[in-house]
């Protein structure tokens, strides 16, 4: 069951949208004591080294970084009631670490399915925290279909998760070109 006091946000928009940036000016405003910061990336390169670099260089000694790219549940389960605050920083990063984990792409249903419960698990420990925990995503389905199966399935799953995680969300925030609208409050409901 939903602790009273938790409050599950989604962010979303497209890459340099201002998402993220905008997902930590709300935390920001939502709480003033320490916040945590839950990074889903791995770092392979250079490039991904400086994108790192730049989300460290904005958030100041209030956050507390936790590194997860797999299994972020059991991190949110471990912080719950530790911080008013909890920023997950990124979905679609977290579920290209998924999909990449798989060996062979041929069993869809079997991704798909586990995909499900990956995402099933961040919703259910996210409604148990005594805070709020606000998720930044990517929408990525927005352009053609991908010519290669790894992206097609990347993109589905992205697809899934984001929708799994705005409908159990009380709020839901689309970010473009820096402005945020509340597309939840803006949602019909059929």
């Amino acid at each position: 069951m939903c602790n009273e006091r938790s409050k599950i946000i989604l962010v979303t928009g497209g890459a340099r949208s201002g998402k993220s940036t905008f997902a930590e000016r709300l935390a920001m405003k939502i709480s003033d004591a320490r916040k945590a910061y839950i990074a889903t990336a791995q770092i392979f390169d250079n490039e991904m080294a400086q994108r790192v670099e730049l989300h460290r260089s904005r958030r100041g000694e209030e956050w507390i970084t936790f590194e997860s790219p797999f299994e972020a549940e059991k991190i949110i389960s471990k912080i719950a009631n530790d911080f008013e605050v909890i920023l997950f920083d990124c979905v679609t990063i977290y579920i290209s670490n998924f999909v990449c984990n798989f060996e062979s792409l041929d069993d869809t249903k079997k991704i798909y399915s586990e995909l499900q419960s990956v995402v099933e698990k961040l919703i259910d420990e996210s409604k148990k925290i005594n805070g709020t925990i606000i998720f930044v995503t990517n929408e990525v389905g927005g352009g053609i279909v991908p010519e290669n199966k790894l992206a097609r399935i990347f993109r589905d799953c992205a697809g899934i998760a984001n929708q799994m995680i705005a409908k159990s969300a009380d709020k839901v925030y689309l970010v473009t070109a820096g402005l945020a609208v509340d597309i939840k409050k803006l949602a019909v409901n059929i």
